[in-house]
C-alpha cells in the first residue's frame, strides 16, 4: 500500500478488542509494517506520554508478550518440518515470553493495576513454512526490542524500569539469534532511527482495524 513499507508481513496480523493497550498495539505493529521496526520505539514512547503511569506501560508490554507466546506456541504446532535447532530454539523464547507473562502479570497486580487480558490474533500465513515463520518471529523480537526501548524512559519506578531492561535484553538475544538463523546480521545498525508521532500515526490508520 505505500512504496516505503518494509514489513509487510505485519499487516496479516489482526489484535482483536477496541481497549487502549489493543490500540496502541496496532499503530506500533503498523508503524513497523510502514517504516520499520526501528521507528516503533519513538511511536510507543511518545503514544506512552498521552497516557501515563507503570501500569499503562507494563500493561502495553504484557500485550506484546501474550502476542508473541502464542505466535511461537502455535508455531510449535503448526509449522509443519521445523529444523531441529529451530524447533529448540522456538521451544525456548516460547517458554521466555510466558515467564515474562507471568512476571509482569505480578508486577501489575503488586502495584494495584488490573493486567489487560490475552487480545485474539491472527498471524496470518505466518505458519505456511520454516522461512514464514522465522520472518514473522525476526519482525515480534525486533518489534519487543523497540518496545521496551521506547517506553523505557518513560518508567517512574526504578524498580519496574530494572525489570523491563532484564526483559528487553532477553528480547535483544532473541532477536540476534533469529537473524542468525536467517543468515543476517545480528543488529540491522548501531542506532535506531525516530519519527515524528504524526508521520507515524497517518501511516497506521490504514492498518488499524476495529
Amino acid at each position: 500500500m505505500s512504496k516505503t513499507m518494509t514489513q509487510p508481513e505485519l499487516a496479516a496480523i489482526e489484535v482483536k478488542g477496541m481497549t487502549r493497550e489493543a490500540f496502541l498495539m496496532r499503530g506500533a505493529i503498523a508503524a513497523g509494517g510502514v517504516y520499520g521496526l526501528s521507528t516503533v520505539g519513538p511511536f510507543v514512547r511518545q503514544a506512552m506520554a498521552q497516557g501515563g503511569g507503570d501500569v499503562d506501560i507494563l500493561n502495553f508490554a504484557l500485550t506484546l508478550e501474550f502476542l508473541e507466546t502464542a505466535f511461537y506456541t502455535m508455531a510449535l504446532k503448526q509449522v509443519k518440518g521445523l529444523s531441529g535447532d529451530v524447533k529448540e530454539i522456538a521451544t525456548t523464547l516460547r517458554d521466555n515470553e510466558a515467564e515474562h507473562v507471568d512476571a509482569l502479570t505480578a508486577t501489575i497486580k503488586d502495584l494495584g493495576g488490573k493486567p489487560v487480558k490475552a487480545p485474539g490474533v491472527d498471524f496470518g500465513d505466518a505458519f505456511s513454512s520454516e522461512d514464514a515463520f522465522l520472518e514473522l518471529a525476526q519482525t515480534f523480537e525486533d518489534l519487543g526490542v523497540g518496545a521496551y526501548n521506547g517506553a523505557g524512559p518513560m518508567i517512574e519506578s526504578t524498580e519496574v524500569l530494572a525489570a523491563a531492561g532484564s526483559i528487553v535484553q532477553v528480547e535483544g538475544r532473541h532477536a540476534g539469534v533469529i537473524r542468525l538463523l536467517r543468515g543476517e546480521r545480528i543488529a540491522p545498525g548501531a542506532f535506531d532511527k525516530g519519527l515524528e508521532m504524526a508521520e507515524v500515526l497517518e501511516a497506521a490508520k490504514p492498518f488499524i482495524k476495529a
